[in-house]
């Protein structure tokens, strides 16, 4: 009986309207995504899936809120980079991501691009790092704040490549590409969606992509990993559910997902936000995560501020 009564569950989910957490404000790419994705579901399985936005402490707030919701598949959590980097940046959290998130399923990564300001004497990755070298500290490296992706994927640059480069954290992209811009800081491992205008109008100069893969989108720009092995980094995004939500829910949400990353209007909107799908399965997506919060957990703890 307890089995018939999973499946007939699972044959009429959703039953009422689903919540999907977006731990950032409104407006961002995460939330943006978010939305996309929600549409989408909302229209194959018959029910709203409304967006809460619930930002705070670093996404922690919301993360929380999903963690501590009923694992029965009507709150769920849009998850990203920062919920692996999050598990080292936070001494005290009151969950174990791993542990207390159940992965669904991806949406898609999000490269980047390191870029420098025009006045910089390096048109490629090996001249930029030869010009870091050769003055070291005295490059400046701006990021959308300590501990954001863009950060790190910097942090990343400057332990393979071994230069030496000041960290100048912003409160956001939005400052730090102005900056940029303006030639108050030199370089910058941007999301692709706050850079690319730039680059195309050549204000700002792209000398790589930072996935280990080069982007449809600028199939000229080399990979970081072209020039210094072995780098990649990425955000990325997906769909997660409290620990011990029913398989055969997470099962059903990963199927429509991944059939909404092959339809050509879902992958031009995300697209549009610098997000290359990622149609995985829920174990698949679990190991992403896991992977990354050991990645991530080894740059943070080996951050070097001598400059």
């Amino acid at each position: 009986m307890p089995a018939v009564s999973r499946m007939a569950w699972a044959q009429v989910y959703p039953a009422r309207p689903v919540r999907i957490v977006v731990p950032t404000t409104a407006g961002g790419s995460n939330d943006t995504i978010a939305r996309i994705m929600g549409e989408w579901l909302s229209q194959r399985l018959g029910r709203p899936f409304v967006i809460e936005n619930r930002p705070g402490a670093g996404n922690n707030i919301g993360t929380e809120a999903v963690v501590r919701a009923p694992p029965d598949g009507y709150t769920l959590l849009q998850c990203s980079i920062s919920n692996a980097t999050n598990a080292t940046l936070y001494n005290n959290l009151n969950f174990n991501f791993i542990r207390d998130i159940a992965p669904v399923a991806g949406f898609g990564r999000g490269p980047a691009i390191m870029v420098v300001n025009p006045s910089v004497p390096a048109n490629t990755v090996p001249e930029f790092i030869t010009y870091a070298k050769a003055n070291p500290c005295k490059v400046n490296m701006a990021s959308a704040g300590i501990g954001h992706a863009t950060h790190l994927y910097g942090q990343l640059f400057k332990m393979m490549a071994g230069t030496d480069m000041v960290h100048v954290p912003y409160r956001g992209v939005a400052p730090a590409l102005t900056d940029l811009l303006g030639g108050q800081v030199q370089v910058m491992f941007s999301g692709i969606a706050g850079a690319i205008d730039y680059v195309r109008a050549g204000t700002l100069r792209a000398l790589a992509i930072t996935t280990a893969t080069r982007w449809e989108a600028l199939p000229g720009l080399p990979t970081v990993d072209e020039f210094v092995p072995g780098y990649e980094a990425s955000g990325w995004f997906g769909i997660g559910a409290p620990r011990n939500t029913p398989a055969d829910i997470i099962d059903k949400l990963n199927k429509e997902i991944n059939a909404s990353l092959a339809e050509p209007k879902i992958k031009s909107l995300l697209d549009h936000q610098g997000c290359v799908p990622m149609p995985i399965t829920p174990a698949e997506f679990g190991k992403l995560i896991a992977d990354e919060i050991e990645k991530w957990g080894k740059v943070i703890r080996a951050v070097n501020t001598a400059c």
